[in-house]
């Protein structure tokens, strides 16, 4: 599903990677951790393809990310959904409107976005709240519109940059506990994180980064 050879950042001479090759398998559920600065937002964008690495190849579903037009890429990205730490959300804007707007960004007709928006919201228990203010929410309301947001694309792989970095341990273990759902019903699941409690309660496959570089790969 996702390859990475050889992958290296920099900017002006710092190295935010250094040489991370990693396999990540069709259905798996990854933790990448590390402490502050490791790197681990840097490598979740360029799998992304938010950020181009320095040096190194990316294949994505079979396909180099770097041999394939800019427009394909556009295309392939639409596989991934991306759920931020911040939320990135739209304050003004309603939840539903939040979760609706990749799919419009992607020519979905309105009654598909309706239908897609109003069982996502189902899924992340949040159906009450579509017409509230995405500003009105709690922290952890946020975090489920932004899961929504990223899952309503029905993408083939979630990225999540530490999505309970703002929440108290009863709403991230709420929060992963969406992800493990989501995983079993065969979408991969990479999520940086350095809470070590949480990681060790969900028991997968951990590959933790020091310095830019892999320091470990296993459970």
């Amino acid at each position: 599903m996702i390859q990475l050879f050889h992958i290296t950042k920099s900017f002006e001479g710092a190295f935010a990677l250094a040489d991370i090759s990693l396999k990540i398998d069709k259905g798996e559920f990854l933790f990448i951790t590390g402490p502050s600065g490791a790197g681990k937002s840097t490598l979740l964008n360029i799998i992304f393809g938010s950020e181009q690495p320095t040096e190194g190849q990316i294949i994505l579903d079979g396909r180099n990310y770097f041999k394939i037009p800019r427009s394909e890429v556009a295309i392939l990205r639409r596989r991934i959904g991306f759920v931020f730490q911040d939320f990135k959300l739209l304050p003004a804007r309603t939840v539903f409107d939040n979760v609706a707007l990749s799919l419009k960004v992607m020519g979905v007709g309105p009654r598909e976005v309706r239908n897609r928006v109003l069982r996502m919201l189902s899924f992340v228990k949040l159906q009450h709240r579509a017409n509230f203010k995405a500003m009105s929410l709690s922290g952890g309301e946020q975090q489920r519109v932004a899961i929504a947001r990223a899952l309503v694309k029905e993408p083939a792989i979630i990225l999540a940059d530490e999505p309970t970095g703002n929440l108290d341990p009863a709403l991230s273990i709420e929060t992963l506990e969406l992800f493990k759902e989501v995983n079993s019903r065969g979408t991969t699941v990479v999520v940086a994180s350095h809470d070590k409690n949480l990681i060790e309660r969900f028991g997968r496959r951990v590959v933790r980064l020091e310095n830019g570089r892999l320091a470990s790969d296993g459970r």
